[in-house]
């Protein structure tokens, strides 16, 4: 799953992005309001955690235009002010939650999860990929009706897999968006978790594998 963070404070920015990492997601984050705009333009997520003070715009007119255009994305409003005037004005917006700042780490964390529980048109709670059933929420997988223990990191791999199944997705994205590398390390770290969760997937007999595209990437495919 993946959350977008809308904070122009760098240090909050760092803090909610390794809370939320730790808690299983994917998360990019934009410093400023139109940065925001362009990432959600480009690519789906399933959650936005969003300041108010930005210094492009007002976190609320960001929310508002989100509305606006027919987004449904949850958004969980993180700000310093926290009077009942702007908990009203930002759920009537279209805010979805509303978190004061200071917060505790695990509220955070659970805030977004009830917001992409409470889903959207994009929020995908379960995703069903051959004899796969991923639960996005939860991280489990099952095959045939049977629990799948994978680690934390094959399930990452395998959910990013199937959110692209049949396409080829190169390494260099696995590499970010898995092991949130924006670099090649050098090493064989995807090639070694491929294989891995390849044996896992037959030793359970699934109709899914992953398939090595040469110069490429891999793709999952349903055989």
């Amino acid at each position: 799953m993946r959350i977008l963070v809308i904070e122009d404070d760098h240090l909050v920015a760092d803090l909610m992005r390794q809370v939320l990492v730790d808690d299983g997601y994917t998360v990019d984050v934009a410093a400023a309001a139109e940065e925001g705009r362009q990432l959600v333009a480009a690519q789906p997520y399933d959650a936005i955690v969003l300041d108010l003070e930005l210094p492009d715009r007002h976190g609320i007119q960001l929310l508002q235009d989100f509305r606006r255009e027919g987004s449904t994305i949850p958004i969980v409003v993180a700000t310093a002010h926290d009077s009942n005037a702007d908990v009203v004005r930002a759920l009537d917006a279209g805010a979805d939650d509303y978190l004061p700042k200071p917060f505790a780490n695990e509220v955070l964390a659970a805030r977004v999860r009830a917001a992409v529980r409470r889903g959207g048109a994009r929020s995908m709670e379960k995703v069903q990929v051959g004899d796969l059933t991923l639960h996005r929420v939860n991280h489990e997988v099952q095959c045939h009706g049977q629990l799948l223990n994978l680690t934390a990191r094959q399930y990452a791999l395998l959910e990013y897999l199937a959110m692209r199944a049949g396409e080829t997705v190169r390494r260099s994205a696995l590499l970010e968006h898995v092991w949130h590398l924006k670099f090649d390390p050098g090493s064989n770290v995807v090639d070694v978790h491929v294989a891995q969760l390849r044996k896992r997937l037959r030793d359970a007999n699934s109709t899914v594998d992953i398939r090595t595209v040469r110069g490429e990437g891999y793709a999952l495919d349903v055989t």
